[in-house]
């Protein structure tokens, strides 16, 4: 299982990013190798309209079961994530690590 935490910086001491749609990064853990990559949303970070539809297109497009984070995505960007089958949870905070420990305890809200 491959999960996405919307994220500030890349790493695992990286600060969640609170947005979906203008997350400068998403960190992905791959849960059964261990693996971490990264996906570079910088294109839709800056985007003047419709980040979060394009963001949630790009983690349907990375093979991404998860996504984790700080206040969830908007209407039209659940839609999407909701019809390609991605869990959504929020409330994410602190860093990359704590917020994965939290999904992992169960500690997150899903969306």
């Amino acid at each position: 299982m491959k999960i996405a935490i919307s994220a500030q910086e890349t790493g695992w001491n990286a600060p969640v990013d609170p947005r979906f749609g203008r997350a400068q990064y998403f960190v992905v853990i791959d849960d059964t190798t261990g693996e971490i990559s990264y996906i570079d949303n910088r294109a839709n970070a800056n985007a003047g309209h419709g980040a979060g539809p394009n963001t949630a297109s790009l983690i349907a497009d990375n093979d991404i079961n998860v996504v984790i984070t700080g206040n969830g995505p908007g209407g039209n960007a659940a839609r999407v994530l909701a019809t390609m089958g991605i869990g959504v949870f929020v409330g994410a905070s602190g860093t990359v690590r704590q917020a994965y420990e939290d999904y992992k305890a169960g500690k997150l809200m899903r969306q």
